[in-house]
């Protein structure tokens, strides 16, 4: 799957539902002035962003394989070690953050487990390790429109429902997995009003991630049909949708 699309395409595709995620994301972590903090999988820097402001850059670590989003959380993010390189092989010395955070990205590491042990790794004894992926199991994340829209146009395309770490119990797995202690998770909803059907299904067309690539995959006609069974269900807007994520926390 694809992020190697400009900071602002994945931002007006997901960006403005990671935003109030990663906020309250770090609330959650209770992050707080003192501490040195690694953002994993940081992408163009929504998390970034809420620990520069809260650390200041100099105690803010990042970390995202995607060239393009390591460019602009830079840009976006000065100050801050930004770096580009994979949750599973972490360009950091042990016991170097205070805490170390994945918003959004555990489903899409190679080996989700060794990613986590990795954070573990970086994280004094202690420290708190973290993680928040979308409900994809239960379809309450922000995608769950298109999906649905997909099902009904193929009922057998697999959609993004078995995704590891997708779900409360395999999220929680890959942190007991990784050898974090007592290991807790939570709920978090965010909501987006979106002003007009073109402003939602716009960024869809761009092949950001599984949904972008199933969207580019159809092909023109699909795209239309697609459009067209989305158009009736979500209407011209403005119109809320709620997505729902997991978040887990062990001890290093």
């Amino acid at each position: 799957m694809s992020f190697e699309v400009a900071g602002d395409a994945y931002d007006r595709f997901m960006g403005r539902y990671s935003g109030p995620l990663a906020v309250r994301f770090a609330d959650w972590l209770e992050v707080s002035a003192g501490q040195r903090v690694a953002d994993v999988g940081c992408g163009p820097g929504a998390l970034t962003g809420v620990l520069v402001e809260r650390l200041g850059p100099d105690r803010v670590a990042a970390v995202d394989p995607s060239p393009p989003f390591v460019e602009a959380c830079r840009e976006r993010h000065p100050g801050a070690d930004v770096r580009l390189g994979t949750a599973e092989d972490l360009p950091w010395e042990d016991d170097a953050f205070d805490a170390a955070a994945a918003c959004l990205v555990v489903h899409f590491m190679t080996d989700p487990v060794r990613g986590l042990a990795e954070m573990r790794r970086v994280v004094r004894e202690d420290g708190q390790v973290g993680a928040t992926v979308w409900d994809l199991a239960g379809n309450r994340a922000p995608m769950h429109p298109l999906w649905d829209a997909v099902a009904e146009l193929d009922p057998d395309h697999p959609g993004e429902r078995d995704f590891q770490g997708g779900s409360r119990d395999s999220l929680v797995e890959v942190l007991d997995g990784a050898g974090l202690r007592d290991v807790e998770a939570v709920e978090l909803a965010v909501t987006v009003t979106h002003p007009t059907f073109d402003e939602w299904w716009e960024p869809y067309l761009h092949g950001v991630g599984p949904a972008g690539e199933a969207v580019a995959a159809l092909g023109p006609d699909g795209r239309a049909r697609l459009e067209e069974v989305l158009r009736r269900r979500l209407g011209d807007g403005p119109f809320d949708l709620t997505a729902t994520a997991y978040a887990a926390r062990g001890r290093a």
